[in-house]
């Protein structure tokens, strides 16, 4: 007995600096990451890129027009559709718009990689495209429960007919 309390201690000593590790990992992770998006969002000249700011509406309207849908599962799947198109698409889309980037833009923002395009093209896609599939699969919850319900409704009027 007693080498069982000495293995759940020694256990739970071991979590617990597993833990405390995980949080101030955490906690120090955190702090690059987010100077790296302050310093992307402070490169980028959002009073002369105007095209900037329509691409943000445009997601915005889309966040929108996806939340204000959320009941016609049908017009989402098209949305959903039409999302990951445009998310497969960015690669071409970063390679067009790096060869004639000085058309609409003051400065060539599409590097080879693509990151520019991957954060203000594909991550709001993305995040419309998981709205979509949570929506989604909350509305099949709630159908499934309604068959549920409708059969057992059926059953239990069957089990009544047979009384009778």
């Amino acid at each position: 007995m007693e080498d069982l309390k000495l293995a759940m201690d020694d256990h739970m000593q071991q979590m617990s600096d597993l833990i405390e590790k995980l949080s101030s990992e955490l906690r120090t992770g955190f702090k690059p990451a987010c100077d790296n998006f302050i310093g992307f969002f402070h490169a980028i000249d959002w009073k002369q890129e105007p095209w900037l700011l329509l691409l943000l509406s445009l997601h915005f309207v889309l966040l929108l027009t996806t939340i204000l849908s959320r009941r016609h599962v049908n017009f989402q799947m098209c949305l959903f559709l039409l999302a990951l198109t445009g998310v497969y698409l960015a690669e071409r889309l970063n390679s067009f718009l790096g060869n004639h980037w000085n058309n609409f833009a003051g400065q060539n923002y599409f590097d080879p990689h693509g990151l520019f395009l991957s954060v203000l093209w594909s991550g709001p896609l993305l995040l419309v495209s998981i709205i979509i599939l949570v929506n989604t699969l909350f509305s099949l919850c709630q159908l499934i429960v309604k068959w549920k319900r409708a059969e057992l409704r059926h059953r239990a009027q069957l089990a009544r007919n047979k009384e009778d």
